[in-house]
């Protein structure tokens, strides 16, 4: 769909740009990080819930998608994708309809197997929808979330898995989610230990298994160890204070994405607010207390959010003007994209095209 407007001086603000040369460096340069270590790439479409941006990675060379949720799948089939992966707990036959006609539509579906009791569950979703499933188990390697603690629990799951006529054991994958939080230079090192805590528990059911790590942190470190099969990292193509400030494994010049805002009023020295909140930035925030920075180097944070206004502060928010229009990089780019029904995408000061964010609002 083309955009309204020729020029970004012609928007109306709060909007979300797009770089459009950006976004395809960096799903270019993620994708040319994997086929030198021979590693799959099957992307997590939980950050851009867009087709346009899943046909470029495809294109570029992925051999699949992972989605968050079954409606997230199907929101992407347009975009040509042949193989999917559901990373997230099915435990409902209700869904056994929709699970079987997306089945139809794909030479490759993979489900997840998260607990014992989640797998009996599964078994029963497979047998209603009638329909043949590759099973990843789930391991927790350090986040606390879902997946198998110990070796035993994922005994019980592949034995559950080959009892059914369904479902096949495909692989093991975790995500490493907490490496977010580690030191820059402990990446490297907190890596081999996600990869010997999910080997060790592939290796006490099956060795011969694959490995599918997913974190855009970790994903060319997890790439070049030689030991993983697939990376399913999801932020990479877009960027954001956690990977460019944060965790550092990209630059700044590289985050592909931001919030295009005017600043509306100045009510004391210090103090600058604009026309975006947390329906726009939501409400998650770097590990400093900051919602979304200047990405032109004046030291100017979002460190405050309500639904409709962003508080700036720092040493330079008081060269702002009321009018004044800037480019913030959010905290977490995942939610700010499924706040919006579209983003425009640029090249330099142009707005050359305007897509849909298909699967916004997909929690199903």
């Amino acid at each position: 769909m083309a955009a309204p407007t020729a020029t970004i001086s012609g928007l109306t603000t709060p909007v979300v740009l797009l770089d459009r040369v950006k976004v395809e460096n960096n799903i270019r340069t993620m994708q040319l990080a994997c086929d030198a270590a021979g590693v799959k790439l099957w992307p997590h479409i939980k950050t851009h819930k867009m087709v346009e941006v899943a046909r470029r990675q495809l294109a570029a060379g992925a051999e699949g998608l992972t989605c968050a949720k079954l409606g997230e799948a199907e929101a992407m089939l347009p975009s040509g994708v042949k193989r999917i992966f559901i990373a997230h707990s099915l435990v409902d036959t209700r869904i056994a309809p929709r699970l079987a006609a997306l089945a139809d539509q794909l030479a490759e579906l993979r489900v997840a197997a998260t607990s014992p009791a989640q797998t009996e569950a599964l078994v029963k979703v497979a047998q209603a929808a009638e329909c043949n499933l590759k099973v990843m188990i789930a391991v927790d390697t350090g986040l606390g979330r879902e997946g198998v603690r110990y070796a035993t629990e994922a005994n019980k799951i592949a034995a559950l898995i080959k009892a059914s006529p369904h479902l096949e054991l495909g692989g093991f994958y975790t995500h490493e989610g907490q490496l977010y939080a580690a030191d820059p230079g402990e990446q490297q090192a907190k890596v081999v230990e996600v990869l010997d805590r999910l080997a060790a528990v592939r290796d006490a059911v099956d060795p011969k298994q694959p490995l599918w790590p997913g974190c855009s942190v970790t994903a060319k470190l997890m790439a070049a160890t030689g030991r993983v099969q697939v990376v399913r990292p999801g932020a990479y193509m877009f960027g954001d204070i956690a990977l460019a400030v944060t965790s550092r494994v990209m630059p700044v010049s590289d985050v592909a994405v931001q919030v295009f805002v005017t600043v509306v009023d100045r009510p004391e020295p210090g103090l600058a607010l604009i026309d975006a909140g947390s329906k726009v930035f939501s409400s998650d925030k770097s590990p400093k207390g900051v919602f979304a920075m200047m990405v032109d180097g004046r030291d100017i944070q979002v460190v405050r959010v309500n639904e409709e206004h962003g508080y700036l502060r720092g040493r330079d928010v008081d060269t702002l003007r009321i009018g004044d229009r800037i480019k913030l990089m959010p905290a977490h780019i995942c939610p700010v994209i499924n706040l919006t029904d579209y983003v425009l995408v640029t090249e330099g000061d142009q707005v050359v095209d305007r897509w849909r964010v298909d699967a916004r609002g997909r929690v199903d």
